[in-house]
């Protein structure tokens, strides 16, 4: 075919042509090189289309001719294209050189170890052939060998095979015979493990041959020597100096030798049971006398039970179990009794045990660092836990928990009680710091000062106890983690049963101060009122609060119970500060109303002189008023008052002026004057606002000096409406109410007040007077300021 046809150029222009991407692959000429499938080598090939691969115009196949590639390349191709054959050979040749030396350098270190460990496998493999073919004749000749001698004892082979069973029987025998002086022999010695594996190893024969007469007295000596042997064993076990393996040792040998399980149990327990109790009347000894303080420290009793008592009652379990319960020829029914046994035996002394540990944790009384009681009843518990785990079917574990939980309940009632001991004792020093300066003669105490440290001291308390409770809960505290300490103990133990049960107690206490009875509230200071009213106000504006979230934070709470809500214990803290404001309003005036009420008792008003200066009751009272003035301003703010007038106390003064008086007064003296006088009198009663004496107060300093006041003017009030007075009666009582309006108006919320009850004295005077001539308001004002 010639080039003008366009045929294909089979030859190297073609099948050398290097593959797109880049140069041929050195492993590739590997693989040509020892005649490897190459699945490209159609992109390689030098073929026509319709040609075979490795065929004789190949290039590249192992079958490859030159003379007849030529010839078909000069049949087919132009001689441009065999020129463009021979460019593209020579490029194929120098890439093909410079991969194989690229190939050479880059494998000379592997080529020569290969050709090292091949010169080697020459060496080796020849050796080897010489050492095969000594070993195959040496078999052969110990094939040789073999067959003579089995041919030379073939006849003796069976009279052999006879004579060593008759040495084995006569060695049995033998064994047998002499059983009874080795038995005998180790009894002596006290090897009594093996006298019972030399009798164990014999008595099924002897049993089996008892019907011959020689094997029968063989098997009586061996029982008489057994018996005897499982008495000394019995002797042994029921020592009790003997220790656990000791004991271990004689309940095997005594079941290997048939003796019956169920008593060896009782014995076995029994045993036990006389060592540990040892151990517990050890134990209560370290109680100390009833009464009395214990010997030893909480945490040192408790080690000393869980290190004896404890420890080797684990170990009389594990040995009892490996005796009767986990043994491998174990039956059914005897393994059932075995546990039953057990179980009954450890709970009925676990129980006189923890009675001892409970006793022991009642004797704990001190309030103080709970750090020892809490390591103590953690190292309890963790034992007992262990001892739960060999014996699950006890109680041991409910148990001790039950214990610890006991535990923690009392101690948040010594808690709760040691709060309530420290309040009441705060409560002590005020009243002391009270009465003090009274007895001595010298100032009041800041009252201030005396709320502030006594509200400090009882929060530090709180939050002490608190530190102290949370340690039962710490991550390294194994009981921590019951469901009881992750909820109850938080939620109805600390919060409720501790933190709420104290605040509640204080304001029970508080509320106790307003029970008592008589015209001067008992023996309460009221200065101690007072300052208990502002406490309980400041719990219940913040204090109840930041106590509750600290404890919150402190005790994350998982259980879902219901609780006491804030807005509960400060309602009650303030209905509480309510009621002892309330009652030292009472008493305080109650306190001056008994002054004013024997001062209008124990006088003559018919027969009394003419006034001329102010009584000193009213001094006195005036001065009370100040002092308890200051007093409710150390505690409460001032208040709110209503708009005053520029001169309370000219105006107020012109309710009791003559003209007033001789007007009101005047028509008393004409026969039908009293009918007229009252009926005007109660018609202006009818039209005055009503005054609430005993109505509640507010927190502030005004509210309670008008409360005071209201119920002193009202006992006043009171007091004149059962005396009759004369002429200088009525001017004397003038005289004191006038100098009264001078100082308590500035007290009240509102000045009308004080001038309302002021005229009801001075009427209820003018109407039970004799002779009802008031004095001129000059002459008063005189008096008054001379006063």
């Amino acid at each position: 075919m010639s080039a003008a046809q366009g045929g294909p150029l089979p030859g190297p222009a073609e099948g050398g042509s290097e593959p797109p991407g880049g140069k041929r692959r050195p492993h590739g000429m590997l693989k040509l090189y020892y005649g490897l499938p190459d699945p490209a080598g159609e992109a390689r090939g030098g073929l026509a289309p319709g040609e075979d691969f490795g065929g004789p115009t190949d290039i590249n196949g192992a079958h490859f001719d030159p003379e007849v590639f030529l010839t078909k390349l000069r049949k087919e191709c132009s001689l441009a294209q065999l020129m463009d054959c021979e460019t593209d050979m020579v490029k194929q040749i120098r890439s093909l050189d410079s991969d194989m030396q690229t190939l050479v350098y880059e494998n000379y270190n592997k080529f020569i170890s290969a050709t090292d460990t091949i010169r080697k496998m020459k060496n080796d493999f020849k050796k080897m052939e010489d050492e095969m073919d000594c070993l195959a004749a040496n078999m052969a000749v110990i094939t040789e060998f073999s067959a003579r001698i089995s041919s030379t004892l073939q006849d003796q082979h069976e009279q052999i095979t006879k004579l060593s069973g008759v040495h084995t029987l006569l060695r049995k025998l033998q064994f047998l015979f002499e059983l009874p002086a080795r038995l005998t022999k180790c009894v002596e010695l006290e090897a009594y493990g093996q006298a019972v594996r030399y009798y164990s190893k014999a008595r099924s024969i002897l049993h089996q041959y008892q019907h011959m007469p020689s094997f029968q007295g063989i098997q009586d000596d061996c029982q008489k020597i057994m018996a005897n042997l499982a008495q000394k064993l019995r002797e042994k076990f029921r020592d009790g100096g003997s220790g656990a393996k000791d004991l271990a040792e004689c309940v095997e040998l005594l079941l290997q030798l048939d003796e019956p399980a169920e008593e060896l149990c009782d014995e076995f327990l029994s045993h036990a049971r006389c060592r540990l109790e040892a151990e517990l009347e050890t134990l209560e000894t370290e109680l100390g006398q009833p009464g009395g303080a214990p010997i030893n420290d909480i945490l040192e009793f408790i080690d000393r039970g869980c290190n004896i008592f404890v420890s080797n009652m684990c170990l009389v379990i594990a040995s009892y179990q490996e005796l009767f319960v986990s043994r491998e020829d174990k039956v059914q029914d005897i393994t059932r009794m075995a546990q039953d046994k057990l179980v009954a035996f450890v709970n009925c002394l676990m129980e006189t045990y923890f009675s001892l540990v409970e006793r022991r944790i009642q004797l704990e009384k001190g309030v103080g660092d709970n750090s020892l009681l809490v390591r103590a009843l953690d190292r309890f518990h963790r034992r007992l836990q262990a001892l739960a785990k060999l014996l699950p079917a006890s109680n041991v574990a409910a148990e001790g928990t039950e214990i610890v939980v006991r535990a923690t309940k009392e101690r948040i009632r010594q808690y709760l009680l040691a709060l309530q001991n420290f309040y009441q004792d705060c409560l002590t020093d005020v009243r002391q710091s009270l009465a003090a300066p009274r007895l001595a003669g010298k100032e009041s105490p800041n009252l201030a000062e005396l709320l502030g440290n006594m509200s400090a001291s009882v929060l530090n308390q709180i939050k002490s106890v608190l530190a102290y409770v949370h340690l039962f809960t710490a991550k390294d505290i194994t009981f921590s983690n019951k469901p009881y300490f992750k909820g109850e103990f938080c939620s109805q133990g600390v919060r409720e049963g501790l933190i709420v049960g104290f605040i509640k107690s204080i304001c029970q206490t508080a509320r106790q101060f307003c029970e008592t009875t008589g015209d001067k509230g008992g023996s309460t200071p009221p200065t101690l009122l007072l300052l208990l009213s502002r406490l309980c106000l400041d719990y219940e504006t913040s204090t109840i609060s930041y106590i509750l979230t600290l404890t919150d934070e402190q005790f994350l709470v998982q259980d879902h119970t219901p609780i006491t809500p804030v807005t509960s214990l400060c309602a009650e803290a303030r209905e509480t500060a309510q009621r002892l404001l309330n009652h030292y309003v009472k008493v305080q005036g109650l306190i001056i109303s008994q002054m004013l009420r024997k001062s209008v008792e124990t006088r003559d008003w018919v027969n009394t002189i003419e006034p001329r200066n102010v009584r000193a009751v009213m001094k006195r009272v005036v001065e009370d008023t100040t002092s308890i003035d200051v007093q409710v301003g150390l505690l409460y703010e001032e208040g709110i008052r209503k708009a005053q007038s520029s001169d309370s106390s000219k105006r107020t003064f012109s309710v009791y002026s003559s003209s007033r008086q001789q007007s009101r007064y005047a028509p008393s003296y004409t026969p039908s004057a009293p009918l007229d006088t009252n009926l005007l009198s109660n018609i202006q009663k009818l039209f005055s606002e009503r005054i609430d004496i005993f109505s509640p107060v507010e927190f502030n300093k005004v509210s309670v000096l008008t409360g005071i006041i209201k119920i002193s003017l009202k006992t006043f009030l009171e007091c004149v409406r059962l005396r009759t007075f004369g002429r200088y009666g009525l001017q004397q009582i003038q005289v004191d109410c006038y100098y009264l309006q001078l100082y308590l108006w500035r007290f009240v919320c509102d000045e009308n007040l004080v001038h309302f009850l002021l005229d009801e004295i001075v009427g209820s005077t003018a109407h039970r007077c004799l002779d009802p001539v008031p004095m001129e308001q000059s002459v008063i004002e005189v008096i008054c300021e001379r006063g």
